[in-house]
């Protein structure tokens, strides 16, 4: 990817803005991996405030809102449910907030960062967990500059809503099933992660369109690059994620029972009880 780079034609990326200027012009995807090219460098932490064009901006907060509203919607219904579930609700919220505040860099000149919610997913479902995601990224744009508040909504759609809604997929297509409830809890948290990352090289290719082969040419080169880091990076995620959930059903596993998260046959199984 490297020797890809500096291939390329003379094509300054610096200005995303400029380029977005024109929201017809295409740009060359392999010019934003320039290693020279440090704004670039940091597009995968979360998509960088002003990369973005304003219209893609305003398209992804509009899907964003609705999903938001529901999860806060949920939030309130569960907590007057269940007040004893606010603490789990805290730790899922700190895993998600320290996981993808990470930056790991990556050797094709991108940057990767674990996601963190596949467990919130696990416990709480995909909506809440979209509101727990829009707090962080939105403390991360304005604290640690990671991410943007103009690009937000794409960042809380790739990170918040769809990871988090496959995850959520595989975990109800796997929760009733004989395969082992930590090993559920790893596939979940490694699949949310990937599609997470998925979503974001999709917002990427729509915005930014390869010269030669459009859109599906510009996903496969954003793809090829997060791939390196990222795969690795899920598999590590939803093995420390499992035993993160193991730990809390040793801990507390009258609230994971409250809140069905498993069978309790499972849930039982796994704490050594008839």
């Amino acid at each position: 990817m490297a020797g890809a780079a500096r291939a390329a034609p003379v094509t300054r990326c610096s200005s995303p803005r400029s380029s977005t200027a024109s929201h017809r012009e295409r740009v060359n995807t392999q010019v934003l991996f320039s290693k020279d090219n440090q704004a670039c460098y940091q597009i995968i932490m979360h998509i960088m405030e002003g990369f973005l064009p304003w219209q893609w901006c305003v398209l992804w907060w509009i899907i964003a809102l609705p999903c938001l509203v529901f999860g806060i919607y949920q939030l309130k219904k569960i907590l007057e449910k269940d007040r004893e579930a606010l603490p789990l609700l805290g730790v899922t919220g700190g895993f998600i907030f320290i996981l993808s505040s990470l930056k790991l860099p990556s050797v094709t000149g991108s940057c990767s960062h674990p996601t963190g919610t596949g467990l919130s997913t696990i416990c709480f479902g995909p909506w809440i967990t979209s509101v727990i995601c829009a707090i962080v990224l939105l403390f991360q744009s304005l604290f640690l500059a990671h991410g943007g508040l103009s690009v937000l909504g794409a960042n809380i759609v790739s990170m918040g809503i769809v990871g988090p809604l496959a995850g959520y997929a595989i975990y109800r297509g796997l929760r009733n099933t004989r395969i082992n409830m930590y090993l559920t809890v790893f596939i979940v948290c490694a699949l949310a992660d990937l599609f997470t990352y998925l979503t974001t090289s999709l917002e990427l290719a729509l915005a930014y369109p390869a010269e030669v082969g459009g859109i599906m040419s510009s996903f496969a080169l954003f793809m090829g690059v997060f791939a390196t880091t990222q795969v690795p990076l899920a598999i590590v995620e939803g093995v420390v994620l499992a035993l993160v959930f193991k730990y809390i059903v040793q801990l507390k596993p009258d609230i994971i029972l409250r809140l069905k998260v498993f069978p309790e046959e499972k849930i039982r199984a796994a704490l050594g009880e008839a």
